[in-house]
């Protein structure tokens, strides 16, 4: 069972799946029971939530009339496909070989995608035997993160609490 509720503090509407004890506002936060909550409608399907939230917002800014125009949600997710180039062809417009971009993607996606030059110092902490500032930095340098960043890095997260140097030797907590 789908619902679309409402927030009384800030007028938010939603979809809630199922019956939880308690609901929370997507925009102020405000926690309430959701037997408590104003259901404007309940029914089986989502996508006919979805429909009656959308209405909703249309006709509380005036433009109900235009949203009565539209085609619903499911026979506008089916006309996506025939709207604009296909990927292929925008990408080969753009002077790039589609597939070798998609070959790229798939590296990418096999390889557990990039990390941020955090992540970098975080394993490299985390991998090393004995985690000094310099093996860190040696590590870290070698997966394309600077040796400046990667030690203001190792002070942030000892800082913060995430890590600790004993000795000259870091540990992620």
């Amino acid at each position: 069972m789908y619902a679309v509720v409402g927030c009384s503090d800030c007028s938010m509407l939603w979809v809630v799946e199922g019956r939880p004890e308690t609901s929370q506002c997507p925009r102020c936060g405000t926690t309430r029971q959701y037997a408590k909550r104003k259901k404007f409608v309940s029914t089986e399907e989502e996508d006919h939530a979805r429909e009656v939230r959308a209405s909703m917002l249309a006709n509380r800014q005036g433009h109900g009339d235009a949203f009565a125009e539209l085609d619903s949600f499911t026979e506008m997710e089916g006309q996506i496909d025939d709207a604009g180039p296909s990927d292929e062809e925008y990408l080969e417009g753009s002077g790039l070989d589609a597939d070798a971009v998609a070959e790229a993607g798939e590296a990418a996606m096999d390889s557990g995608g990039s990390k941020s030059r955090k992540e970098r110092v975080r394993e490299a902490v985390r991998e090393l035997d004995e985690a000094t500032a310099d093996a860190v930095v040696d590590y870290a340098a070698e997966r394309g993160v600077d040796a400046q960043y990667t030690r203001k890095t190792l002070e942030k997260l000892v800082r913060a609490g995430e890590a600790t140097e004993n000795r000259g030797v870091y540990r992620l907590l």
